[in-house]
């Protein structure tokens, strides 16, 4: 008998069926059976992001913050973009925006913030104003003008969804853990940043002047949520990665554009105005001297 394909499919056998893009796909009777999982399933699968493991303020060496913007025209970060359209697709796919919204309105999202300092918390009705643009037309102000009441034909509604959504900016610290002798990154927020609804369409600002970031989540809490959320694996559909997976293990490209320093964590593109390479050049050098500090702990 070979040993080794019997070693090797009972690995493979012991795997957990949350891997599956799609569970029970190949043994449901009807379409609404796919997707659903017995209870052994479930317990056998022990599905959960893993913990982080606790870090003692002792034993961080040195640390470092950074903020990050992650372009969504960018092919290697578009797994955080698509689906855009989800009319005719299944629910098991959203983009990352899609996600956040969704818990957010149910409430399983809770720790939304402002800004990248997560002082001043934010509900979901709190965010209808940057969500959300509600016009009305000139019929409908003259209707307004009449004394009469305005038809809803002549009110626009312009949500903002995941099509609209150009870049993602994200906050971590990067730190030296003495104990494990290297260096590690711990992601602490992310925001979706996109034009500011009511200026979508008015050519009359700058696309780069009209992004707005719409909120920021508190990213260590929204774990479960992201765990959950999979994501599309182009190179095997049948093992898709967790939005929480690919983001803890930096599966994007983000470009540095502010640290935290003595200048109240001014930003590169304040003090290297009207030069994009140079801005550039300025966050590789960033990204270097964070890369160098853990071979230079271990020069003597």
């Amino acid at each position: 008998m070979n040993w080794k394909r019997v070693i090797i499919i009972g690995v493979l056998s012991a795997l957990p069926a949350a891997t599956v893009a799609q569970a029970n796909i190949l043994n449901a009777k009807k379409p609404e059976e796919i997707g659903k999982r017995t209870a052994a399933q479930i317990e056998l699968d022990n599905d959960k992001p893993l913990d982080y493991g606790y870090v003692d303020d002792r034993d961080i060496l040195w640390s470092k913050t950074v903020w990050e913007i992650i372009d969504l025209d960018e092919r290697v970060n578009f797994p955080l973009y698509y689906p855009t359209d989800t009319i005719d697709i299944g629910a098991d796919r959203r983009s990352l925006y899609d996600v956040f919204i969704k818990n957010i309105k149910n409430g399983k999202l809770t720790d939304i913030y402002v800004d990248s300092y997560f002082t001043e918390k934010r509900k979901f009705e709190d965010l209808k104003a940057t969500l959300r643009k509600v016009d009305t037309t000139d019929l409908g102000y003259e209707q307004l003008n009449a004394g009469e009441q305005i038809s809803p034909e002549y009110i626009n509604t312009r949500d903002i969804t995941a099509a609209d959504i150009e870049q993602y900016r994200v906050k971590g610290i990067w730190y030296f853990d003495k104990r494990q002798g290297e260096l590690k990154y711990r992601l602490l927020g992310i925001a979706p940043v996109a034009p500011d609804v009511n200026f979508i369409g008015d050519e009359s600002m700058a696309p780069e002047d009209a992004l707005v970031e719409l909120f920021w989540v508190w990213y260590p809490s929204s774990r479960q949520i992201l765990h959950e959320a999979k994501v599309f694996n182009q190179r095997n559909s049948a093992q898709p990665i967790s939005f929480d997976m690919l983001l803890n293990a930096r599966r994007f490209n983000g470009v540095i554009y502010k640290e935290d320093n003595v200048h109240g964590d001014r930003e590169i593109d304040s003090y290297i105005t009207d030069n994009a390479l140079f801005q550039l050049l300025e966050s590789e050098r960033i990204k270097e001297q964070i890369r160098d500090r853990e071979q230079d702990m271990w020069a003597y």
